[in-house]
């Protein structure tokens, strides 16, 4: 689905971030066939490249300014940065990253939810985000996965208006809400299940659309990635949690639902 803009508070972007952007851009370019040239200038905005599906941007990838972990980002679309740092530290999250101009593009920022999840918004300049999704090769959904289901909710709720559809308990086996704005339903959240490392903190997590689940899983095995879990069918269709070779975890679904 081409997507033209975002209202207020809707996720509407994703980027990659790990040590080996070219890395990174390869494995996703022979998984879901994107392009991802390195930027012309490597030195402006850090050698952030926009990938692109059929000549529509769908994600960013970015070599990491610090030592860490690779992961992939969430950002909500916004009116104002500054109003929602506003309200994420009236509502008990944390500010990390201060809204910031991006060149014309726009402006973003990075926060942190009451139970440790990170997420960004963007405030659209040239840049209005995401320009195709719930297509092969593109974002389908969003994910938290949370230590605090009813604090995550009432946060969000908060901060961006969303709200909050319960099916199941809200903690153990079974349990998974979802999130909508404007009675639209855009992605999910789940308690941490308790086979989840301990460490490993709450977090979002993208879900990216394919033709076949089990075509998808093996060829990310044969670029280098990993498979950790499914294929599995679930509710909404059939889906696999994978790592790239850089170590970022991503989700893949097949659904016919979107």
């Amino acid at each position: 689905m081409k997507v033209d803009n975002y209202e207020n508070g809707e996720p509407t972007w994703q980027d990659h971030s790990s040590a080996d952007a070219d890395q990174a851009a390869e494995f996703y370019s022979g998984l879901f066939g994107w392009e991802a040239p390195p930027p012309e200038d490597p030195e402006q905005f850090g050698g952030y490249r926009n990938a692109l599906l059929n000549g529509k941007k769908v994600a960013g990838l970015t070599p990491q300014f610090q030592p860490g972990p690779a992961y992939w980002a969430v950002y909500v679309n916004v009116d104002s940065a500054a109003e929602v740092s506003r309200r994420v530290t009236e509502n008990g999250g944390r500010v990390v990253v201060e809204p910031m101009e991006i060149g014309d593009f726009g402006s973003m920022a990075v926060y942190m939810d009451p139970t440790g999840a990170a997420f960004g918004v963007w405030q659209p300049g040239t840049h209005q985000g995401a320009e195709v999704r719930n297509e092969p090769g593109s974002v389908c959904w969003y994910e938290l996965v949370t230590s605090d289901v009813e604090a995550a909710g009432a946060f969000y709720g908060a901060v961006f208006g969303w709200t909050a559809q319960a099916h199941g308990p809200a903690t153990g086996p079974g349990g998974y809400t979802e999130l909508k704005l404007a009675d639209r339903t855009f992605g999910g959240m789940m308690a941490k299940p308790p086979t989840m490392p301990a460490q490993v903190p709450s977090h979002w997590a993208v879900y990216f659309a394919v033709d076949d689940t089990d075509a998808a899983a093996a060829k990310v095995t044969e670029l280098g990635g990993q498979v950790m879990m499914g294929p599995t069918d679930i509710a909404p269709g059939r889906f696999a949690v994978c790592a790239d070779p850089t170590g970022a975890t991503f989700n893949i679904l097949k659904t016919d639902r979107i």
